[in-house]
């Protein structure tokens, strides 16, 4: 009897445990079908390129064009195995504005090369800090407190007093060749020095130093430029086969040197902001601001010293590279339809006066030149591909899968000479900025078809000062001379290869001067 009861009771036993186990099963069947019915987006189409390898061979050196012609193949999303890394390229505005709009803070973050890695100021700069607070709080304050109206206002007088010296120059050189590039540059050098450290450096000193600098900026990009082995294949980072993380830190070691011997001479002199004793102040330049945000006790604005280092030096490669890079291309497309010129300098006549200086104050007044320069930017914009996005999750755009550590080109040099986007794309027409839909485009990147300078969280930074820049270069030398071409010289719009896509042959030009005094 009582084995009978205890059998009966092992079977209530097992019909209980049989409940939930029977529950888990069915639930993990759902499970099952669910999933197997889910299907995972894909990863994009694309070329198979080579074994180990990928497609490095075929890249060639116009990465923006390679691209073009890919997409052609492939459609506006594909991606391509370089080495053991996987980049996918997109070339329509929707699916662009899938990552710097939609997806923003996913695509907002960076893979920066080795080049970059080991350069001065590592993880200190705006344009590759990692996405998170630090990164946060340097854009909050390079932004609203470098880049403020307020800021770029008393500042003035430093950028207008550069463009006078360089007017004067080539009043000297009235009639003779010169490299319009090189006086472009060496023009927006002067001034971003100027506002960066104002009159710290004087003289040969002064001379000598931006002279330095100017020479270990360039040879950094050089380097930047370069495929590097190690980026596409990262086991071999530590043997630096190309030599680029030598010469990398050798450079680095330069720029930081330069800056220190430039801060220290800042901080020991007489012109950071205060009374000097009747009772006005003397200039306040980028150098003085850094310094004093350096100085705060303030988490939330204060920042380190070499953060500080990292906003100067990207304040002076982008206010010299990219802006001098995209004044040459506009005075270029001038040259090519002079009758654009005449416009521009007829405007000038009207908004300016004959024979007076163009001053900030005109530049909103100047609609048409304002067309040109963003005519300029839509067919040539100084970084074709931007500054490649890099996504901390996954994340499915145009339906196929991006994964994790990705990186991300946007060509934004495709989209803007799309056909099916422009009309007569490939044609330099500042009038499609005056009017129709186009006339509403502007720098700021909320339009996916025009993104010069990038969208969203990782949208240049500069974009306020170096939009000021070009219209008053422009403005200054246009107002002040005729230009043409020398005698037998053929102008031609093919590009050099490297980070920012410059003239492959330096636009040489004759000035004339139209103003009667060089002082106006």
């Amino acid at each position: 009897m009582l084995s009978h009861l205890n059998f009966e009771n092992d079977e209530i036993s097992g019909a209980i445990l049989a409940i939930p186990v029977l529950i888990i099963s069915v639930l993990l069947w759902i499970f099952l079908i669910k999933k197997s019915r889910t299907k995972v987006a894909p990863l994009p189409p694309g070329p198979r390129g080579l074994p180990i390898i990928g497609y490095l061979p075929f890249l060639g050196t116009h990465l923006h064009h390679t691209f073009a012609k890919l997409a052609q193949i492939y459609g506006p999303i594909y991606k391509l195995k370089l080495g053991n890394k996987l980049y996918v390229v997109i070339s329509s505005p929707s699916l662009a504005k899938q990552v710097v709009r939609d997806q923003d803070s996913i695509f907002a973050n960076r893979d920066p090369p080795v080049s970059v890695k080991v350069a001065a100021f590592v993880g200190n700069d705006i344009t590759w800090l990692p996405l998170g607070p630090d990164w946060r709080k340097m854009r909050k304050v390079f932004v609203r407190e470098l880049l403020s109206s307020t800021s770029l206002d008393a500042c003035y007088s430093l950028r207008k007093q550069e463009v006078e010296k360089s007017i004067k120059n080539v009043h000297g050189k009235a009639g003779e060749c010169l490299d319009f590039g090189e006086l472009a540059f060496g023009t927006l050098f002067n001034i971003i020095m100027n506002i960066l450290w104002g009159g710290t450096l004087q003289g040969e000193e002064g001379t000598k130093v931006t002279a330095e600098f100017r020479k270990a900026v360039a040879e950094l990009m050089v380097i930047m430029g370069e495929a590097n082995v190690s980026d596409f294949f990262p086991f071999l980072a530590r043997f630096d086969l190309q030599g680029v993380e030598r010469r990398t830190r050798k450079v680095g070691v330069w720029i930081e040197d330069i800056v220190n011997f430039i801060i220290e001479k800042h901080m020991s002199s007489n012109i950071a902001v205060k009374e000097d004793g009747v009772g006005k102040k003397k200039g306040r330049d980028f150098l003085q601001l850094v310094l004093e945000l350096q100085e705060r006790n303030d988490p939330a604005t204060s920042i380190t010293m070499n953060q500080a280092k990292g906003m100067l030096v990207d304040v002076l490669i982008g206010g010299t590279g990219d802006t001098a890079t995209v004044v040459e291309w506009a005075m270029a497309e001038m040259m090519m339809s002079p009758h654009i010129m005449k416009k521009v300098q007829q405007e000038l006549d009207e908004v300016v006066g004959v024979n007076n200086s163009v001053e900030e104050f005109h530049l909103p007044k100047l609609l048409y030149l304002d067309a040109v320069v963003k005519e300029t930017s839509r067919l040539h914009p100084a970084v074709p591909t931007l500054v490649p996005r890099c996504p901390s999750s996954s994340a499915t755009v145009g339906g196929f899968t991006i994964p994790r550590g990705t990186q991300v080109f946007l060509n934004v040099w495709a989209i803007q000479r799309d056909p099916e986007l422009w009309d007569n794309p490939l044609e330099f027409r500042p009038e499609r900025f005056l009017n129709g839909e186009d006339c509403k485009l502007d720098f700021s990147g909320n339009n996916c078809k025009y993104l010069p300078f990038g969208s969203g969280r990782r949208i240049c930074a500069g974009v306020p000062l170096a939009e000021k820049m070009l219209m008053y270069l422009l403005a200054s030398w246009l107002q002040s001379f005729d230009w043409k071409l020398p005698p037998g010289e053929e102008l031609e719009l093919s590009e050099k290869s490297g980070i920012i896509v410059k003239k492959a042959r330096p636009l040489i030009v004759i000035p004339t001067p139209r103003l009667q005094n060089p002082e106006h």
